[in-house]
């Protein structure tokens, strides 16, 4: 049965705005979402100038709020910049979850504004909406094509389930995380630095259980995260820790940590994924601390 339909997106973030505080950074007729789009997705670069971790929560706030603003702007017809809308929506509220709420309750709205705004993008598509509700999620998902929706809301789902949501993780929920990052691969398995073998990794080495696979196969999709991202220092970061750790491997647990800092003396390396980068640098100092 389908939870949200259309419009509960725009409910559901309108209620995490509110519980997360964001106000729009500029003001705008509301016959002008392009500029107000253009003006987020600067916001959320972070290339072309030099990354601040700290200072980056601002713009990823600000541009959050600006792409909530356009929305609504957006004729239903403009599937192509909705879908953009959307899937940025997507990433910026699980990358807002990942990197700067503490608050329980906040991380969970953040993440459960994020899954329903890929949801939705996914559902801009008529056979995935049509197949979905005869269907079922899983079956519509074999037929979709966004990439960047599809890998969002794997990630974003993920992390809902995980704010106390175990049981509808049991009952279907880690199912529909794990298709959408076998989706994803079979998609583009270098999207977003390899993300799909991350994700999928990531995923084996702590629920494999709940989808019956072996823990054992996370270590194939690590390595070829590696292999295809050698910058994206998340990969070494999660092997360790989700799968070198737990199964008493500490050599292997002690090399991936010590490769991941030494990559990290190279401001370039940290560039190519500066937030992701970032995070798993702090995340590889607090592992070799032992906490």
């Amino acid at each position: 049965m389908r939870k949200l339909l259309g419009i509960g997106v725009f409910v559901s973030a309108v209620c995490a705005l509110n519980c997360l505080g964001f106000t729009a950074v500029v003001g705008s007729a509301p016959d002008a979402p392009d500029a107000l789009i253009a003006e987020a997705d600067r916001l959320f670069d972070r290339w072309s100038t030099p990354f601040d971790f700290e200072s980056y929560e601002e713009s990823l706030r600000g541009a959050i709020a600006l792409w909530e603003e356009a929305l609504p702007g957006l004729p239903e017809t403009n599937a192509q910049s909705r879908s953009h809308v959307l899937n940025r929506l997507a990433q910026a509220y699980f990358e807002l979850g990942e990197g700067y709420l503490s608050d329980a309750s906040e991380k969970e709205d953040a993440y459960e504004a994020g899954k329903n705004a890929a949801l939705a993008s996914m559902r801009l598509d008529p056979i995935f909406d049509a197949t979905e509700a005869e269907s079922g999620f899983r079956a519509a998902l074999r037929s979709a094509t966004d990439v960047a929706a599809i890998f969002w809301y794997g990630n974003a789902l993920g992390q809902w389930l995980n704010c106390g949501h175990q049981i509808t993780a049991f009952f279907g929920g880690a199912r529909d995380v794990h298709a959408c990052f076998e989706r994803a691969l079979e998609l583009d398995e270098t999207y977003d630095g390899a993300g799909p073998h991350r994700a999928i990794g990531s995923f084996l080495a702590q629920a494999h259980f709940l989808v019956g696979r072996d823990r054992a196969e996370c270590v194939y999709h690590f390595e070829r995260c590696m292999e295809l991202a050698p910058n994206h220092l998340e990969a070494y970061v999660s092997y360790a820790e989700s799968y070198a750790r737990p199964t008493g491997d500490i050599a292997l647990f002690d090399e991936l940590l010590q490769v991941a800092l030494a990559k990290a003396l190279d401001p370039s390396i940290i560039a190519t994924f500066p937030f992701y980068n970032e995070l798993s640098i702090d995340r590889a100092n607090g592992l070799v601390a032992g906490d």
